[in-house]
């Protein structure tokens, strides 16, 4: 017969924790929220770390090209998700590894030749009020000159006229010669007063762009995650299905990690993708496991000894529907529980330590908070970075109110059939595991983060925790009863902002 145990499946909404002492001596600026990505042996730490602990799931509505920048600008980490094509996943990739720390590739170029009705045009598209113009209209182009907004007038000028005629010309413009550094770029940008510096190679080719407004914004945000070319990192989603053609190509692309993108890890399918990756690979390459959702799962990827970091999580998404279709999972409190518990034994065991993910069921700041608190190294989240300005879905209007559309690898809208086929060859999803729904958008990336990242700061103090290993070390939790989530809701005072005709007892 089945056997039970003896723990209730519990989520992050249940507990609290306990405040420890808060020193003096400590400063929410100088906290430190880096997290490891790759495991770590006796006397060495990890390969791979990342600033803030924060990852984007491996989906379509969510990882993009966009927010991947956005991320890595951050501190974090984007999974480009792998449901597309080999060649489209690889072109994000290289998109992003295109980011180098100010250096930035051209994204919108025109011909000398090009009328500014074509300029306006290209601007309206892009959003790029400074335009590089090229002989051939490309980013690598021959650099002939460089035109801005500041330099016609879009309702005075007969916009019939060329480019040519309104640019400030190369013999006239700053620019870099590539192999520059970013410091001297700078400073060239500082001397001269210009906000764009145009970086070219020898021959007189555009590299890539150099902007004032980068260096102010690196300036507030220098947690940056970056490669040793001080090119932005990514990371890339992997299944069990084409792992040997997709892997070589997202590591020519220049992926910095890869994770398999599964609802269930403990798998031989998955086991077999391991052996093979490292075989092929070697050791330096940063693979991702999972999801499990249990100390047996952690030991079946961990024991084998070719996984860094492993992700646990089962239905615990808001737009999954595992636990009600099939009956499968576990909540996402007792599953971390369970698994940090086993991660530290293991530690214990052998001296490596794997860093693990809680996936899913974060369904608010606090809930990311109580997830770290509870043992995990990272987390990672879909519905949080779906909802930002930089996710890939469109904008729409509803009511008057700005939504995203958002769904699961799960449905059929995302066509995701290799993750759910379960060895099967059809292209066919026999049912859904998730939901096709809207969230309301939020804000930019760098807004959400902020907020996110200082209550963090602010929950660990409380703790009297300088880092997340202190902050895992020193958390006390305490199960909450149903009146103590009453008690700590505003029951019994009147909230600003609700509609003033509601009296007193509503």
């Amino acid at each position: 017969m089945a056997r039970m145990l003896d723990d209730t499946s519990r989520t992050f909404g249940e507990y609290l924790l306990i405040p420890r002492l808060t020193r003096r001596d400590q400063r929410i600026d100088q906290i430190d929220l880096s997290a490891p990505l790759s495991r770590s042996y006796p006397g060495s730490g990890p390969g791979l770390s990342i600033n803030i602990p924060i990852v984007s799931a491996c989906m379509q509505a969510v990882s993009g090209t966009d927010l991947a920048v956005a991320l890595a600008r951050q501190g974090g980490l984007s999974m480009i998700f792998c449901s597309q094509s080999i060649d489209s996943q690889v072109a994000m990739v290289q998109s992003v590894k295109a980011h180098k720390a100010g250096f930035v590739p051209s994204g919108a170029n025109i011909k000398p030749e090009a009328t500014l009705n074509d300029l306006l045009e290209l601007m309206s598209d892009s959003g790029h009020s400074t335009i590089p113009v090229t002989e051939d209209g490309s980013s690598g182009g021959r650099f002939v000159g460089l035109i801005t907004d500041q330099d016609f007038w879009e309702f005075e000028d007969d916009l019939t006229n060329r480019v040519s005629d309104h640019m400030t010309p190369k013999v006239d413009v700053i620019f870099g010669i590539e192999g520059i550094s970013l410091r001297e770029a700078n400073k060239l940008l500082h001397k001269n007063k210009k906000d764009c510096l145009p970086i070219l190679t020898d021959d007189g080719r555009l590299s890539a762009l150099v902007f004032k407004k980068d260096y102010v914004d690196h300036q507030k945000h220098p947690l940056e995650l970056l490669d040793d070319s001080k090119r932005l990192r990514v990371g890339a989603a992997i299944n069990t299905h084409d792992y040997r053609e997709r892997v070589p190509a997202l590591i020519a692309a220049g992926a910095d990690a890869l994770c398999f993108d599964s609802s269930d890890g403990f798998s031989e399918f998955q086991m077999d993708g391991l052996i093979w990756l490292r075989e092929q690979f070697g050791e330096e390459l940063v693979i991702g496991g999972g999801n499990v959702v249990s100390a047996e799962g952690f030991d079946y990827l961990a024991g084998s000894g070719l996984v860094d970091f492993i992700k646990v999580g089962i239905g615990g998404g808001s737009i999954c529907i595992t636990r009600e279709q099939k009956g499968v999972g576990r909540g996402q409190a007792s599953a971390l529980l369970e698994v940090a518990a086993r991660r530290d034994a293991y530690f214990k065991e052998t001296g490596i330590y794997i860093p693990i993910c809680s996936d899913g069921g974060l369904a608010n700041d606090t809930q990311i908070v109580m997830a770290l608190a509870m043992g995990a190294d990272f987390v990672m989240m879909g519905r949080y970075f779906a909802m930002t300005e930089e996710s890939p879905t469109a904008k729409i209007s509803i009511n008057g109110q700005m939504y995203k559309p958002y769904w699961g690898e799960g449905t059929v809208r995302a066509q995701n059939w290799q993750r759910y086929s379960e060895g099967m060859e059809s292209r066919k999803m026999m049912f859904e595991e998730g939901v096709d729904a809207f969230v309301p958008l939020v804000g930019t990336v760098s807004e959400a983060l902020q907020t996110t990242l200082y209550k963090l700061k602010s929950t660990m103090m409380n703790l009297g925790a300088d880092d997340l290993t202190a902050f895992k070390d020193q958390a006390v939790i305490t199960q909450v009863s149903e009146q103590s989530i009453v008690e700590a809701g505003t029951t019994n005072v009147f909230k600003f902002g609700r509609n003033r005709d509601l009296d007193e007892s509503d």
